[in-house]
């Protein structure tokens, strides 16, 4: 019989993981689609700021994330204050730093698959009446099924792996922000290898399957693309 807490810590992993890749695809498209097609000069600068967590080390991240999610500084006060939302060493704070730390891993796949596609696409929707939004979502998404894929399971792989920057900002609470990858370091730190080993393998065989699905659907799509 499964440990209570061996099942709870998987369950929370895959919540965490669930509810970022799902606020991800929100922001990420709209994201994409101004990055690849807006003229604004200084966008690189908002794509420097994008790509940050993909060479900044999780724990300063997660250092400066924390200071600011501290009731002792101005906005965690002021979240505290006027909305009673602790952000600090709680689930929610762990979400937001991971929607961060993930921001990379959804919209770079996204802004590839919309710079591949030709332009003529969208002048074509245009001239036949079709707004932005349903230009965006009738025609350009369907078109980058495999860049859509592609960062869904890769921001959902990453995410289940996170350790640094979720031990920063929510610590090692139980139930509450303790993850699997947190628990494994836990585990491993009491010398309970047994204990570690169970939840190494699960994620190894969950990112496995993952990436197995996004090949396997990126074959079908292109062999169903070009047949």
């Amino acid at each position: 019989m499964l440990d209570q807490d061996f099942v709870y810590t998987l369950l929370l992993t895959g919540k965490l993981a669930l509810v970022t890749t799902t606020i991800l695809i929100f922001i990420g498209v709209p994201v994409a689609y101004w990055l690849t097609y807006s003229r604004f000069k200084l966008k690189f600068i908002a794509e420097t700021l994008i790509c940050m967590p993909m060479v900044l080390p999780p724990t300063v991240m997660g250092y400066y994330l924390l200071v600011a999610f501290s009731p002792e500084n101005a906005f965690g006060n002021f979240l505290q204050e006027y909305f009673d939302v602790r952000l600090a060493f709680s689930f929610n704070g762990i979400v937001v730093a991971s929607v961060i730390a993930n921001l990379p891993f959804m919209i770079q796949p996204l802004q590839n698959g919309f710079s591949a596609l030709s332009d003529d696409l969208r002048q074509i929707s245009y001239t036949m009446g079709k707004s932005k939004i349903t230009t965006l979502f009738k025609v350009l998404i369907p078109n980058i099924k495999t860049s859509f894929i592609t960062g869904i399971a890769l921001t959902f792989a990453h995410c289940i792996g996170e350790f640094g920057i979720v031990i920063m900002v929510g610590g090692n609470i139980p139930k509450e922000t303790r993850i699997a990858s947190v628990a494994i370091y836990d585990q491993v730190q009491a010398l309970n290898f047994e204990a570690a080993n169970r939840y190494a393998f699960v994620l190894f065989i969950v990112s496995f399957l993952i990436i197995l699905l996004i090949y396997g659907i990126n074959r079908k799509i292109n062999f169903t693309t070009f047949r």
